[in-house]
């Protein structure tokens, strides 16, 4: 591809802002970026930055290969997470994602216009959730949409058909929206879907995924087949986060604190904590969770932290509701594991030969890393996807652990559960079993990306068709 025809190619990314989506695109923008294309990130000013101070894995420098668009809209609220809520889901950010929604629209038609003067072609890769860039990038004459794909391929699957084979023979249940979200956010989707419909129902000439045939394989060509898809392209480009080799230390580069104790510790000895930017959890549950951990004996790092606001450098303000309970844990627990209240160098952590497994909320991002360094997950899904994902780790890819099913999820798991779903994966032999299965896995996952396999020959074939 002549380097002229890649430049007169100009690459949108708009992403849902929250953190998984986010970092999603980011990182796509920096693979395609790296492949010679002009390469436009759009966003409200704080999710720029957002995007931008979180991004973990890749030489600071990369980013200067992308430019950052400022999508202004109208100032939103940003309330604190409430861990007493009826449900898990981030009802919090719902303020901030109608404004971003309402008042998006109108500066990215503007972006759009700008580089549809200047670009032969403009391709618009949006997160499923902003359909609104699919209906501005089909009214510019050289405009083309690609839906993001920041879940499970699978999920889609059961959207498309909970009847599915590949459902009934791994006995995979698929959850409707509204068992794992709010009314209020289920209204919120069904509004975005119907003023798509109102306005011609433009479909995106497909998705690009992030996920791999050997992860999804069988799924990626079930979704293939089903009537919404079989004129449309499908590119599985995944894992998008980079892949890590903690054994090289780049000289000079500054480390969190973590990973030097990570780095005293026995190989496959440490238990990972962390459940992401949209969690919140009741202090009686944190109460359990530390006994489960302290009981366990076993060595961990735990990353407790609030869910994030809609503007997470809003001063926050006010004492963790945590902080008596962690001061006498954190003593009890000297010398066995670390508590990180910040934010954490996941990827690092995931990476590292010390790291046995990870107890996690099971996003698709945190899958996703997780599986693609070999490390099993012990799964304790909070809401949206999150529940589908869990099932995929446990039954059908079989490296994951149930902390919690979801029938439970409004419940407090007391201690002595949690410690015998930690002791299971770490010092158990079906444990051996399964963290050998995720490391195997992992080769495959690596393989994807690796030159000549699925994953990078799907982002070849991507670049090609979208520069074509």
């Amino acid at each position: 591809m002549a380097v002229d025809s890649l430049e007169s190619v100009a690459f949108v990314a708009v992403p849902f802002p929250a953190q998984g989506h986010l970092n999603q695109l980011m990182h796509l923008s920096l693979l395609v970026a790296s492949r010679g294309l002009s390469v436009h990130y759009a966003a409200p000013a704080a999710h720029v930055r957002q995007a931008q101070s979180r991004v973990h894995g890749w030489d600071p420098e990369a980013l200067a290969s992308i430019q950052f668009h400022d999508l202004d809209v109208s100032t939103y609220e940003s309330p604190a997470p409430d861990p007493t809520a009826e449900s898990p889901f981030p009802s919090h950010l719902m303020p901030m994602w109608e404004t971003f929604t309402a008042a998006a629209r109108a500066p990215l038609a503007v972006l759009l216009e700008t580089l549809s003067a200047t670009h032969r072609r403009v391709i618009v890769v949006y997160d499923n959730l902003n359909s609104f860039a699919a209906v501005e990038a089909a009214r510019l004459r050289n405009g083309e949409a690609f839906g993001l794909q920041c879940v499970a391929i699978s999920y889609s699957l059961g959207w498309l058909d909970g009847e599915h084979k590949l459902l009934r023979d791994h006995d995979l249940q698929f959850l409707p929206i509204d068992a794992c979200t709010t009314k209020e956010f289920v209204d919120y989707v069904s509004r975005a879907a119907r003023d798509l419909l109102d306005r011609g129902g433009v479909p995106s000439s497909g998705l690009v995924m992030n996920t791999c045939r050997a992860l999804e394989g069988e799924f990626i060509d079930a979704i293939a087949e089903t009537p919404a898809f079989k004129d449309r392209k499908l590119f599985a480009v995944g894992p998008l986060n980079p892949l890590l080799d903690t054994s090289a230390r780049t000289p000079g580069k500054t480390r969190h604190e973590c990973m030097d104790w990570l780095d005293k510790q026995p190989d496959a000895s440490v238990l990972y904590v962390s459940f992401g930017t949209t969690t919140s959890f009741r202090v009686e549950q944190i109460a359990e969770m530390a006994a489960a951990i302290k009981g366990s004996r076993q060595r961990f790092i735990w990353v407790l932290r609030d869910a994030d606001r809609a503007d997470i450098f809003a001063a926050s303000g006010g004492e963790s509701p945590y902080e008596k309970l962690l001061s006498q844990f954190t003593k009890d627990t000297e010398g066995t594991g670390l508590v990180i209240t910040g934010w954490a160098p996941q990827l690092e952590i995931l990476a590292h030969g010390a790291t046995a497994a990870f107890m996690s909320h099971c996003g698709w991002n945190s899958t996703m890393e997780s599986l693609s360094h070999g490390k099993p997950i012990l799964a304790w899904p909070m809401h949206s996807d999150q529940p589908w994902d869990a099932d995929l780790l446990c039954k059908y890819l079989k490296v994951g652990f149930l902390v919690r099913p979801w029938e439970k999820h409004s419940e407090v798991v007391p201690a002595a559960s949690i410690q015998e779903v930690i002791e299971e994966a770490m010092v158990s032999d079906n444990g051996m079993a399964v963290r050998q299965r995720a490391k195997i896995l992992g080769e495959g996952v690596r393989a994807s990306v690796a030159e000549g396999g699925s994953s990078s020959k799907g982002l070849d074939d991507f670049v090609a068709y979208i520069t074509r």
